[in-house]
């Protein structure tokens, strides 16, 4: 080979790699965890998922995160990490039926509830098969007083279950992203082991919150591989490949939906009505195939077989999502790599290119494995967090103790996360507001 073919390749395999991002995940560490819950009788069958962060509009250094607990309820922590209030989950409505399990969470600001406006934390119930939503209040945030109090209206109906007999077959309300267009609110809530979306508008229901059915989406259960093959993703018998995490963009609106065994979706938002989804990455184990062992009752995958047709950022399960905004367009949307314990960045407009990754390793606390979800806020909080944060869930909290298994969520400064990267991220304070998306 020539030199100068040499160095032609050279040229361009660089610039590939400059392109694709950092080839390592770069490494930062988290400032403030929540206390550790743990999913045994002694901890209330406590399994931290998912956060959301509700800024305080008269002083964002005061400002709560509240968490999911699954059938543990609700958390709200203040921006210390230290427990402000604990929710249970509701009871079963009777002996047969399921408990209440809360999922996923996110904020809605302004919601005019019997003629106020209203700051709201939805939640999805796994067990119930519910949108939840809990009024917050600023003043009992001010107080020091539990601040977040349940204005559900008790007529609210199954998200999927077409009756109460089949919420019981828990293919209930699962990931949960909300986001608001002028006056109105709408929360996407997926299925679980199921590929379909729903979208809700909330509505006031003499001083509660209920919601109706705007639109339904189905997403894809079964792929045509490049080679021509069908490729059904590794399942449980049964189940499809089902959507957790979520996130819109509040601006754009435009969905973005981790199929957990599948990749990462972008699905605009038009008119309250779903758009033709695009698939703008796929995990690293898309099209390999697999058998299913009964007697370890999991899906084993061919790796050896596997035909080279995944991506190279996500290791299933693709989980958490989360967008930072920017301004005109500018942000990234950063999405959980359960398999490998790193987080992708992509580009917030145009394409979605892919910029790098990034891990949460051991600092002032332990690091962070497994996580499921996650929520990125631009604007200053308080003087730990005067560029934004990010708020992950921690699956494998250390230390241990003996054999509990431990969760919790870590607080990481964003502009620690930015200046990590070699062509550092942007951190901008100013032009979005999390309060004000219209």
């Amino acid at each position: 080979m020539s030199a100068f073919a040499l160095s032609s390749l050279t040229s361009l395999a660089t610039a590939f790699a400059l392109a694709a991002g950092p080839v390592a995940p770069v490494t930062v560490a988290a400032t403030v965890e929540t206390p550790v819950v743990y999913d045994d009788e002694a901890g209330g069958s406590a399994d931290a998922d998912d956060p959301a962060v509700w800024v305080d509009p008269e002083n964002p250094g005061r400002s709560i995160v509240i968490g999911t607990l699954k059938e543990a309820g609700l958390d709200v922590y203040g921006l210390n990490g230290r427990r402000l209030q604990h929710i249970a989950a509701p009871q079963a409505p009777h002996e047969d039926a399921k408990a209440g399990r809360f999922n996923n969470v996110d904020i809605v600001y302004g919601f005019d509830l019997d003629g106020e406006s209203t700051d709201l934390a939805l939640v999805s119930d796994r067990g119930r098969d519910r949108v939840r939503a809990f009024a917050i209040d600023p003043a009992a945030v001010a107080a020091g007083k539990p601040p977040l109090k349940d204005v559900t209206a008790p007529d609210v109906a199954p998200v999927f279950a077409a009756d109460e007999a089949g919420v019981d077959d828990q293919r209930t309300s699962y990931g949960l992203s909300a986001f608001t267009d002028d006056d109105d609110a709408y929360a996407v809530v997926s299925q679980r082991e199921e590929t379909r979306l729903r979208l809700l508008q909330l509505e006031d229901r003499d001083g509660l919150v209920g919601y109706e059915t705007e639109d339904t989406l189905d997403l894809p259960s079964t792929f045509t591989l490049p080679d021509g093959t069908d490729w059904v993703p590794c399942a449980d018998p049964g189940e499809n490949p089902q959507v957790e995490g979520m996130a819109v963009d509040q601006e754009e609106h435009v969905l973005y939906a981790a199929q957990e065994t599948v990749g990462l979706w972008r699905i605009e938002l038009d008119d309250e009505e779903f758009e033709d989804p695009e698939l703008i990455d796929r995990v690293r184990e898309y099209g390999t195939p697999w058998t299913y062992d009964t007697a370890e009752e999991e899906c084993v995958l061919d790796t050896e077989n596997d035909p080279g047709f995944g991506g190279d950022h996500l290791s299933a399960d693709a989980e958490g999502v989360t967008v930072y905004h920017a301004e005109d367009g500018e942000g990234y949307v950063l999405a959980s790599s359960q398999g490998d314990d790193t987080f992708a960045v992509y580009e917030r407009d145009g394409d979605n290119d892919y910029l790098g990754s990034f891990s949460v390793g051991d600092g002032t606390v332990d690091g962070v494995q497994h996580s499921d979800g996650s929520t990125v806020v631009n604007v200053p909080l308080g003087r730990n967090f005067p560029k934004g944060m990010l708020i992950t869930h921690d699956g494998e909290a250390t230390p241990a103790d003996g054999d509990r298994e431990g969760t919790n969520f870590k607080f990481t400064r964003w502009d620690a996360i930015a200046d990590a990267f070699p062509e550092p991220l942007t951190v901008d304070t100013d032009s979005f507001d999390p309060r004000d998306t219209n």
